[in-house]
């Protein structure tokens, strides 16, 4: 297994496997047999380019020296160029709480992989982690709740609480779950592929969680590239209701200039009186229910629909469609876009994986305000009672892990080289976020897409990712009109 000694000293180790990786199967067997073709991870990677996958072992929790050992997935593709550069680029997801695998379909036909091998590594506690954080309990609640018409929020609670006790029955240490130990992972990865010097990838939590590793490990981070960052340091509950609203309002100035602009006129204006209107309505739908067998009446109210226009902001295929979205819900048609979002909560199972919680509540709603998040709902008294996030003050409650070390949260300067783009209509992390981190790392390069939202991608994007990790201090240009030097 491993040493530990009172120093907390341990050996991580590296597993190889095949490529075919698997939910973990304690959770794998408590999936409807019809979903579980999602439950393996399926590659488009060309069979030219090699692949080495493997598991990084490490302590559940490093600050218990009985800790046991998880097994955290990784893949590497590795470039064909036989001169290839040894500074890799490592990739992890946001969320918190997406796997991270996928990412290499993408990459492999990126030109990156010319000059530099690239790994993708899988969290603690996400999807093909072993173990992983997740049960299907609160979704069955939920569910409940809206067939019977329950209040969702005591729902959610109680959900929460079971949802808790049977991962902890798994013997599963929530305690563990926290951005230090997914640092520390990083670091422990780099440790035993004897990597000095990397290039570092991710967007949104993971954009802030990159910026924590080159912060713990300055002389190997080469470079990051940071996609519609959340600084580690910023409070997204204090901050994220205000950054819908700023989005909102670039998206309404853009549709009063354009010429839809006399069909969606005032959409921000709208928006507002609406919304203010309905704050204290219910509704509710006739859906069928194939479960029941019979039609049922669901309730909703504001909420779901402000979660459904969030929703699509944060989704550049769908933003076009937010002014005729708002438009029709103002109209009272709001069938079209609520009937999908109750039956994706009747059918499937979109509650949070644990590790997204956990982390959540250990990195940021420690450490949030709650007068500060009051100071909001004064000031759009629409938004009380909306949780623009899953997990919230009374969430963390029930979940009860302990805060992110401090010294995490707080800013840092740092010479590494940063290139940093987000979208103008970021509803989530605002481009506010951007300049916060530039101020602190004088070597950044960022960017303003006039046209995208939260998790900007695309040609452009690549372009200059491309240019920026072959040379990271040279001072790019970008050929495009709608991505501007900010």
């Amino acid at each position: 297994m491993f040493q530990l000694t009172a120093q907390k000293i341990y050996t991580p180790a590296i597993e190889t496997c095949g490529c075919d990786f698997k939910v973990d199967s304690s959770f794998a067997r408590t999936f409807p047999e019809k979903f579980r073709s999602d439950l393996s991870f399926s590659h488009r990677v060309d069979s030219s380019i090699k692949m080495i996958c493997g598991y990084l072992k490490v302590p559940e929790n490093r600050k218990d020296r009985q800790s046991r050992m998880i097994r955290l997935p990784f893949i590497i593709l590795k470039s064909k160029n036989p001169g290839r550069h040894n500074d890799p680029l490592l990739f992890t997801s946001g969320g918190p709480g997406n796997s991270s695998l996928g990412w290499v379909n993408g990459i492999s036909r990126s030109n990156i992989i010319n000059d530099r091998d690239c790994i993708a590594f899988e969290q603690r506690g996400t999807k093909f982690a072993i173990p992983y954080l997740r049960d299907l309990v609160l979704d069955s609640v939920m569910r409940e709740a809206y067939r019977r018409n329950l209040p969702k929020d005591s729902m959610w609670i109680h959900g929460i609480k079971l949802y808790k006790q049977r991962l902890l029955r798994k013997g599963i240490d929530l305690n563990g779950y926290n951005s230090d130990e997914t640092v520390a992972d990083i670091t422990d990865l780099l440790k035993v592929m004897k990597i000095d010097s990397v290039n570092l990838i991710g967007g949104s939590y993971s954009g802030g969680l990159m910026m924590a590793v080159a912060q713990k490990n300055p002389s190997k981070v080469r470079s990051a590239i940071l996609d519609s960052p959340l600084p580690m340091f910023s409070p997204i509950d204090e901050d994220e209701p205000r950054h819908f609203m700023e989005a909102l309002h670039e998206l309404s100035e853009r549709v009063n200039k354009d010429s839809a602009g006399e069909r969606y006129k005032n959409l921000e204006q709208q928006f507002h009186q609406y919304f203010l209107s309905i704050r204290n309505k219910t509704f509710g739908i006739d859906y069928k229910d194939t479960l029941l067998k019979k039609t049922i009446t669901v309730q909703y109210n504001k909420n779901e629909l402000l979660e459904i226009i969030v929703g699509a902001m944060l989704d550049f295929n769908q933003l076009k469609d937010v002014p005729y979205m708002i438009t029709e819900m103002i109209r009272g048609n709001h069938l079209p876009f609520i009937y999908p979002k109750i039956d994706r909560i009747l059918t499937k199972f979109p509650s949070p994986d644990g590790m997204r919680m956990s982390v959540y509540c250990a990195d940021q709603a420690a450490y949030h305000d709650q007068v500060i998040i009051q100071q909001l709902y004064r000031l759009y008294p629409y938004l009380e009672g909306f949780r623009i996030n899953d997990v919230w003050k009374e969430v963390c409650d029930c979940w009860d892990v302990p805060p992110l070390n401090p010294a995490t949260k707080k800013p840092f300067y740092s010479s590494v080289p940063v290139f940093i783009g987000d979208g103008i209509m970021d509803p989530a992390c605002s481009p506010l976020y951007m300049q916060q981190l530039k101020h602190y790392l004088p070597n950044a390069q960022t960017f303003l897409f006039l046209d995208r939202s939260h998790g900007v991608g695309g040609k452009t994007f690549a372009t200059l990712v491309e240019a920026f990790i072959n040379n990271p201090y040279q001072r790019l240009e970008s050929q495009d009109p709608r991505v501007v030097a900010y």
